[in-house]
């Protein structure tokens, strides 16, 4: 896997998509610069890649880091035509994009985990973290993405961690990091035109149909998930009926676990 990625290349192949990127050979964080261009006036359409983020973040505050040049941190700045109560989507279409353009670039068939993680196998791809900057003006959102790309087992996070160069594929950053910011500008697109994300999303998600844990501060909840709601939320059947979980950590439970 090539650790470097053309700026330029990358431009012109997103040349009729509202993306304006910029490459950065590191940085804290790319979704927490964003968050500060959007306060201090950055128009929507800023997109900021960085081969290493030296305080990247999870979910739930989680801290994430990957040695230089094994994965690429993604964020992108919008201002989305849509109410604030809508945007619980946002992570969901973002998942989505990347494993649309991931497929597209490298021919792998990523699935997706509810509600912020890309997977091919059960192997971790791609982690999904979207903040809300609601006192930008107009209102932002910052959408981030870290793709593992060139990670080997040894620099392996977490033995679930997994990367294009661990499945197989070698394709230019470039390519694939343009390929999703295509497809995200298409979801994207579509959501503020109104158009129901559940068919795409469910066609695409992993966890639908499977039996699972969701993990929440009161305890687990074990069930099956059945679909995700008009609000992206995800409705499990559980042995007390059915329910629906707007968060939570969810586990992937192996036939018989």
């Amino acid at each position: 896997m090539t650790v470097g990625l053309d700026a330029g290349d990358l431009a012109a192949a997103l040349a009729g998509t509202p993306w304006r990127p910029r490459v950065v050979a590191a940085t804290g964080s790319t979704n927490a610069d964003l968050a500060a261009a959007a306060r201090s006036g950055a128009a929507a359409g800023e997109v900021l890649i960085s081969a290493h983020q030296s305080a990247g973040r999870g979910r739930l505050a989680r801290r994430w880091e990957a040695p230089p040049g094994a994965s690429w941190a993604t964020s992108v700045l919008i201002a989305p035509r849509r109410p604030m109560a809508d945007w619980g989507w946002l992570p969901l279409l973002v998942g989505v994009a990347v494993a649309r353009g991931v497929a597209e670039a490298t021919g792998l068939e990523p699935r997706l985990k509810w509600p912020n993680d890309v997977l091919v196998g059960e192997g971790k791809l791609c982690g999904i973290l979207c903040e809300a900057v609601a006192d930008a003006s107009p209102p932002a959102a910052v959408l981030g993405f870290g793709l593992n790309t060139a990670l080997t087992a040894q620099d392996r996070p977490v033995p679930t961690a997994t990367s294009l160069l661990l499945e197989g594929a070698d394709p230019d950053p470039a390519a694939v990091l343009a390929a999703v910011l295509r497809h995200l500008a298409a979801v994207l697109a579509g959501w503020e035109a109104g158009e129901d994300p559940r068919p795409g999303y469910r066609a695409l998600c992993g966890t639908l149909g499977r039996a699972v844990t969701v993990h929440l501060p009161a305890g687990p909840v074990d069930g099956t998930a059945v679909d995700v709601d008009r609000e992206g939320a995800l409705v499990v059947d559980t042995p007390a009926g059915r329910r629906t979980f707007v968060a939570g950590d969810v586990e992937h439970l192996r036939p018989g676990g």
